[in-house]
Parts: structure tokens; sequence; C-alpha cells
């Protein structure tokens, strides 16, 4: 998920967003220490996207405090 995608999701989709990839994460890991996977960069990729994420998310707060 690139960065201008993510600028164009609402605050509450960011959120959900936040959660079903936290969730998935945590099925890549419990599956990779069961047998590896077929990608292990996936697990990688997964906590980048989250990051990115939660960074929007960050952003839109500090911008809305600062506007108060």
């Amino acid at each position: 998920m690139k960065n201008s995608e993510i600028r164009e999701l609402t605050t509450k989709e960011i959120e959900e967003r936040i959660d079903t990839e936290k969730t998935m994460l945590t099925r890549l890991k419990l599956n990779h220490a069961v047998s590896p996977l077929d990608n292990p960069l996936k697990i990688k990729q997964t906590r980048k996207n989250i990051a990115r994420l939660m960074t929007e998310l960050r952003k839109r707060e500090l911008k809305e405090n600062s506007n108060s």
C-alpha cells in the first residue's frame, strides 16, 4: 500500500485497516513459526504497512490538535 493510497482513506478506514493488518501479522508470525512461509518478506511488508497507517493517523491527530 502506497502513502498516496493511505492519504485518500478516511480516519475510520485507516483504523479498520490497522486492525486487519495487525491480525494478519499475527497469523503470518504464527504460521511462520509452525512451518516456514514461502515468502517471509511478507511479514516485513505487513509491519511496514502498519507503520505507514499509524503514521498517517498520527499526522491527522496532530493536525487536528494544532487547528484547535
